[in-house]
């Protein structure tokens, strides 16, 4: 097969605002031996793009690519002994012209060589556009839901920002498990959405009191565990309205970082506070391809309902748009770039 010498890529020359995202040219990507090389097809948007962009997660270098989400096919393989005789590898199922889903920083380019361990296989029922909006937060909601805080039957939850991508994953989970799904959003269409894919109750927090009406929804108890993408503006509210010996689960900062506090501020309800990243729980190439197949399997069943919100073109003012909308709280569901 014939490849081109360069490769279409969204990159930044320095961090910034939207205004600092270009579509420019840069070399093929070298493919070491362990890696698969892959046509990209969709590219996932996220949270975690625009982190980049802002210089709060950093580049070892410039121009720095964006993008952590790729769904495509496989052009190449490994080479390396090693890993085709490893067991995990083998267990994969990789094969030129399969479908396929990468995790891996630097991943808005028509080509991409990524480590084989941050590769995953996709059901050939499953396509690649679906892939790519369910693997980032797929993998989050699943890795969170069972390693962060393990939802169970009878529990009680409350999921801020619930109609976004990975707030309805959220919601549908918890459903899955039997637990009580509590969320909050900004508008009442946002809130009939959060219902449809599982939510209980759904708190309007521009015009209710969150901590009021949690209060009132738990008879005064407060919720067993909470899931927080917003970060800076939601953070002291939850230990208002988190159960005695309760979680809160930070996920994000769509809001701002959470401000340095006191360690002091979990003991009055001996209260466990996590801010745990996904890459964590699929460290290893074993812990990968199980939440892997966890994942699509509950796609593949229906039991997992992938929203996608809208596709975005491969330009600069496509990606710009993407992002200003993911943070204005525009978007319900996940948002794409289409290559």
């Amino acid at each position: 097969m014939s490849l081109p010498s360069t490769v279409d890529a969204i990159t930044i020359p320095h961090y910034g605002g939207f205004e600092v995202i270009q579509k420019t040219t840069i070399p093929f990507p070298k493919q070491n031996p362990g890696d698969v090389l892959i046509k990209v097809e969709y590219c996932g948007v996220n949270f975690i793009d625009t982190y980049y962009r802002q210089g709060l997660y950093k580049y070892k270098e410039f121009p720095g690519v964006l993008g952590k989400e790729t769904s495509g096919t496989i052009i190449g393989l490994p080479t390396d002994e090693a890993v085709l005789n490893n067991t995990t590898y083998k267990s994969q199922g990789f094969k030129i012209g399969g479908k396929v889903v990468a995790d891996f920083l630097g991943s808005h380019a028509t080509y991409i060589s990524v480590p084989w361990k941050f590769v995953y296989p996709v059901p050939d029922s499953i396509s690649t556009e679906v892939a790519a909006a369910a693997a980032l937060q797929g993998l989050t909601a699943i890795t969170f839901f069972e390693e962060a805080y393990k939802v169970k039957k009878g529990d009680t939850i409350l999921v801020h920002t619930i109609a976004g991508g990975l707030g309805l994953l959220f919601a549908q989970l918890g459903r899955r498990v039997g637990a009580t799904v509590i969320g909050t959003t900004s508008t009442p269409g946002k809130a009939e959405l959060a219902k449809k894919n599982g939510a209980d109750h759904v708190i309007l927090y521009p015009v209710e009191d969150t901590v009021q009406r949690v209060l009132e929804l738990t008879n005064g108890e407060g919720v067993d565990a909470i899931f927080d993408g917003v970060g800076k503006d939601t953070f002291d509210n939850n230990f208002k309205f988190i159960k005695r010996k309760g979680t809160i689960v930070s996920v994000g900062n769509a809001s701002g970082p959470v401000e340095p506090f006191s360690l002091f501020k979990l003991v009055d309800k001996n209260v466990k506070l996590l801010r745990p990243t996904m890459s964590n729980y699929v460290y290893t190439a074993e812990e990968a391809a199980y939440y892997g197949r966890v994942l699509f399997g509950l796609v593949e069943k229906g039991e997992l309902n992938i929203k996608i919100f809208k596709e975005y073109p491969f330009t600069a003012e496509g990606v710009q748009q993407a992002q200003r909308d993911l943070t204005g709280g525009k978007t319900t569901g996940k948002l794409l770039i289409k290559i």
